[in-house]
C-alpha cells in the first residue's frame, strides 16, 4: 500500500453553532449546495409514491399488499444499484457517477406517469430505484470525504435535511394536484414532476470538483501498482464494520419505510381523513422531520455519532407506538404528535452518512458505504411489503409499529458494537 497522508482539510478556529457553513471553503460549498439539492430532489421523487397509493389501489383494483410490493420494488432494487454505484465511485470518481444516477432516477421517475397497469409500474419503479440508491451512496461520500472532520458530522446531516424539503414539495404537490386535477391524471402529474433533479446535473458538472482525499488516493494506488477490490469490504480486517454497519442501516430503513410508505394511507383509511386533512398532518410531520435532520447533524458532531445514533433510535420506537396504538383523536393531539414522529424518524438519519465514511478506510469507501446503507436498504424494503400484508390479520397502525419498533431495535443493538469516530480526520490509502 503507498504512503498514508492525511487530508488537507484541517480543522478551523471553532466558532458560533451556525458559523461552521461560513467556514466552509468555495469547494466544499459547492459540494453542500450540490447534495442537498441532489437529497431534495430524490426525496421528492421517492416520497411521490406514497402519496399515490390510494389512488392505484382506487383505479387498479390491488390489494395493499401489491400496493407495498410496488414500494418494495424501487427500494429492493436501490440497493443493488447503490452497491454498483459505490463501485464505480471508487473507480470514476464521487462527482462524475453522480451525475449519472441524478440523470438514472429523474427519466424512470417521469416514465413512471405514462404506465398502465401494475407489471408496467413495477418494472419503472424498480429502475427508478437503481438511480436513488445510487445518489445517496455517491452523494454522501463525495460530502463526507470533501468536508473537514470538525464540520463533517453538521454538513453531512443537514444535507440529509434536503429530503424532508422534497418530501415537503411531493405532500403540497399532493395537496394541489388531488385537489385540482381529476385523480386518474393526479397521479400521473405527481410523477410527471421527477424530471425536475436532471437539472442538478449541470450545476454538478460546472461547480462540484473531486475530493482531494480520493484524487490522492488514486494517484498513491496508481503509483504504487495497488488495486482496491470490492470485496476487501469482506475481509477479515473489515468484515465486523462491514456487518454491524448493514445493520444499522436494516434497522434505520426498515422503520423508516415501514412508517413513511404507508403513513398516509394510515391517515385516510383508518383515521378517515380528507386527501386536503392528510396534506396538513403530512406536513406537520415533514417540517419535524426537517427538523430532526438538523439536530441530528448538531448532535452526531457534539455528543458523537453514537450516542445521537442510539438517543434517536429508542425515541423513534416509543413515537410511533404511540402514534400508532394510543386511542387519540383525529384532532390537535395526533396533529402534534406528528411533528414527533418526524423529528425523530428522519433525525436518525444525520449521522449515518458521516458515521458510514470514517468506518470505512478510503480506497474502499465507496464500495463500503455503498454496500452497507444499500444492504439495508434492500432488507428494509421488505418491510412496506410485509406491512402491507400484515395489515390483512391487524390494523394497518399496529402492523406499521410491530416492524417499525424490530428494525430500531435492530439499530439500537449494532450501534452499540461500532467504534465511536467522532473528530477522525480522513486518511489517504488508510
Amino acid at each position: 500500500m503507498g504512503t498514508t497522508f492525511k487530508s488537507t482539510l484541517t480543522p478551523t478556529k471553532k466558532q458560533g453553532r451556525a458559523a461552521w457553513f461560513t467556514e466552509l471553503t468555495p469547494s466544499e460549498r459547492s459540494t453542500f449546495v450540490a447534495t442537498f439539492g441532489g437529497w431534495a430532489l430524490d426525496g421528492m421523487d421517492v416520497m411521490v409514491y406514497t402519496f399515490v397509493i390510494p389512488s392505484l389501489i382506487t383505479a387498479w383494483h390491488i390489494s395493499k399488499g401489491e400496493a407495498g410490493m410496488l414500494g418494495t420494488a424501487a427500494l429492493l432494487v436501490s440497493a443493488a444499484g447503490g452497491w454498483l454505484a459505490g463501485l464505480l465511485a471508487d473507480r470514476f470518481g464521487r462527482a462524475r457517477v453522480l451525475q449519472w444516477t441524478i440523470l438514472w432516477f429523474a427519466l424512470f421517475t417521469f416514465l413512471c406517469g405514462f404506465t398502465s397497469n401494475f407489471w408496467q409500474l413495477l418494472i419503472f419503479r424498480g429502475l427508478e430505484g437503481l438511480g436513488f440508491g445510487g445518489e445517496w451512496a455517491v452523494g454522501s461520500v463525495l460530502m463526507g470525504e470533501t468536508i473537514r472532520a470538525e464540520h463533517r458530522g453538521k454538513a453531512v446531516g443537514t444535507v440529509q435535511g434536503g429530503w424532508a424539503i422534497g418530501w415537503g414539495i411531493a405532500a403540497i404537490c399532493s395537496v394541489a394536484f388531488f385537489s385540482w386535477l381529476p385523480a386518474n391524471v393526479a397521479w400521473r402529474a405527481m410523477f410527471w414532476i421527477g424530471i425536475l433533479p436532471a437539472v442538478l446535473v449541470f450545476y454538478i458538472r460546472r461547480h462540484v470538483p473531486e475530493p482531494e482525499v480520493f484524487t490522492r488516493t488514486r494517484q498513491t494506488l496508481a503509483a504504487s501498482g495497488d488495486k482496491s477490490y470490492f470485496f476487501e469490504i469482506f475481509s477479515t480486517s473489515i468484515l465486523k464494520v462491514t456487518v454491524l454497519a448493514s445493520l444499522l442501516s436494516v434497522g434505520a430503513q426498515g422503520g423508516y419505510y415501514a412508517i413513511t410508505t404507508w403513513l398516509p394511507t394510515y391517515l385516510k383509511t383508518v383515521r378517515h381523513l380528507s386527501v386536503l386533512n392528510t396534506g396538513w398532518y403530512m406536513i406537520v410531520i415533514i417540517g419535524g422531520s426537517f427538523c430532526g435532520y438538523l439536530t441530528g447533524a448538531y448532535l452526531a458532531d457534539g455528543i458523537g455519532r453514537k450516542k445521537a445514533l442510539i438517543l434517536f433510535g429508542a425515541c423513534c420506537a416509543l413515537t410511533v407506538t404511540a402514534y400508532t396504538y394510543l386511542p387519540i383523536s383525529n384532532g390537535i393531539v395526533m396533529l402534534l404528535l406528528g411533528f414527533p414522529l418526524g423529528f425523530f424518524t428522519s433525525g436518525s438519519f444525520s449521522p449515518i452518512g458521516a458515521f458510514f465514511t470514517e468506518l470505512f478506510p478510503s480506497r474502499l469507501r465507496g464500495s463500503g458505504q455503498g454496500f452497507s446503507y444499500n444492504l439495508g436498504r434492500g432488507v428494509g424494503a421488505l418491510f412496506p411489503t410485509l406491512v402491507g400484508f400484515l395489515s390483512v390479520r391487524f390494523e394497518l397502525g399496529k402492523a406499521i409499529a410491530i416492524f417499525a419498533v424490530s428494525a430500531y431495535v435492530v439499530m439500537i443493538l449494532a450501534v452499540l458494537l461500532l467504534p465511536e469516530t467522532k473528530g477522525k480526520v480522513l486518511q489517504v490509502c488508510e
